[in-house]
């Protein structure tokens, strides 16, 4: 997706090379995000005669220009200039992905067949939601990530919980301030081990307490997960926000 805005980014606006973009989450091949949030920096004069001869404020022909030129899975909702001091990766406060599973023997619905991942087992929600929970805080999560040379793996998991929504899906909603790679399809991947009984409720506790990758937890799919939300500060705390998340996390 980022390639793909920014080529559009540089067609509509006539730069070459095209603005560098910056995004609150950067998501594996396959995943979808709904909520995704991203800056450009441009000069005024570039933004300022993007309504040409219409009437139409900056923003909304940016919207309307960006539309004609993207292919039909990527869609820009919204734009505005940015308030001083704001990134939208390094801003953010929390992040929230939804996972979806269908446990369904018949298989997925057919209209849902590219964001939901389908489990051949019967899955306990409520076990499931059970063994979420365990792991939700600031924590060490290299159990769950894929080690990276240099790089923390200390995260702040604010929630983690499993429900089943009026369509019969498992719909999990995984929120922190911000991910490992692969962080939240091992999540998932070792929840779906306790609510389809192979795994104790406590297993992905006591992975996690490990600290160490474990070859059972298994990353899951891509299809079922979906950036969903990013949140940021008010304006005034946006730069200080930003120094807090470069910093190295570390663990009390």
């Amino acid at each position: 997706m980022q390639g793909v805005l920014t080529a559009a980014l540089g067609r509509v606006l006539r730069l070459d090379p095209a603005p560098r973009l910056t995004v609150a989450g950067r998501t594996d091949a396959g995943v979808h995000a709904s909520g995704q949030v991203a800056h450009a920096d441009l000069p005024r004069a570039v933004w300022e005669a993007l309504p040409g001869r219409s009437d139409a404020p900056p923003a909304a022909a940016l919207v309307r220009r960006l539309a004609g030129v993207l292919p039909p899975d990527v869609r820009v909702h919204g734009a505005r200039p940015a308030p001083p001091g704001f990134d939208a990766r390094f801003g953010a406060l929390r992040r929230r992905y939804a996972y979806r599973v269908c446990d369904d023997p018949a298989g997925v619905p057919p209209l849902r067949r590219f964001d939901v991942l389908h489990h051949r087992r019967p899955l306990d929600a409520a076990a499931m939601d059970l063994a979420a929970g365990s792991l939700v805080g600031l924590r060490e999560f290299a159990a769950f990530c894929r080690p990276r040379e240099g790089a923390s793996t200390v995260r702040t998991l604010l929630a983690y919980s499993w429900r089943r929504d009026e369509d019969g899906l498992l719909v999990a909603d995984v929120q922190a301030d911000a991910f490992c790679h692969s962080m939240v399809r091992a999540l998932v991947g070792a929840v779906l081990a306790v609510g389809d009984g192979r795994r104790d409720v406590d297993w992905p506790r006591v992975v996690q307490d490990a600290a160490v990758r474990d070859p059972a937890v298994a990353v899951v799919g891509p299809q079922g997960l979906t950036l969903e939300e990013v949140v940021y500060p008010a304006d005034d705390a946006l730069a200080a926000r930003a120094r807090e998340a470069r910093a190295v996390r570390t663990l009390p």
